[in-house]
């Protein structure tokens, strides 16, 4: 295990938002929990049926399928936000909007199957970037949504989104769940 994957960012180096993401991820090892994050999101995930995977707990609100089709493009954005700040790139990061990236994403299109794959593929993507990072490169500040960002509370931030969802997946979407 390397050092610097167990520093957790300080609050100066993210928005106090992304705090609540940052809290949620345990101690030790960040790569380490990334892999394992992927392993039990798949086995979570993957078993649904396509009919499980549409199912929406709420009128209004987003389907299994565009609650990880969400954190594929959120993943998607904090990695490119890695890479940007890593390499010491200073031009600020604007925010994204969420909701329209649910609405014109192809998410609720796409097969289940191929949903669950990209969501691996990203994380591996992700994996790899982080990988080659030093300490010097994870304490790059940029700015990113009008917020000081450092690349390494993005790394924290990208683990701490899954768990976030993790949670509303099994408090709001236990119904159709394996």
């Amino acid at each position: 295990m390397s050092d610097i994957w167990t520093v957790r960012p300080g609050a100066g180096e993210h928005a106090p938002y992304f705090g609540r993401y940052i809290d949620l991820v345990p101690d030790g090892d960040l790569l380490e929990r990334l892999r394992g994050q992927v392993v039990s999101t798949v086995q979570l995930l993957a078993p649904l049926r396509e009919e499980q995977a549409n199912y929406r707990y709420a009128e209004g609100k987003w389907s299994v399928k565009e609650v990880l089709g969400h954190m594929i493009d959120t993943e998607r954005i904090f990695s490119y936000r890695v890479l940007r700040i890593a390499r010491n790139d200073a031009t600020p990061l604007p925010g994204f909007e969420q909701d329209d990236y649910v609405k014109y994403g192809p998410h609720a299109r796409q097969p289940w199957p191929e949903l669950v794959e990209e969501f691996q593929v990203v994380r591996s993507a992700t994996l790899c970037l982080l990988r080659g990072l030093d300490g010097e490169a994870l304490s790059r500040t940029g700015t990113a949504s009008d917020h000081p960002a450092s690349a390494r509370a993005l790394a924290w931030m990208t683990a701490g989104h899954e768990l976030a969802h993790m949670a509303v997946f099994h408090e709001r979407y236990s119904a159709v769940l394996v």
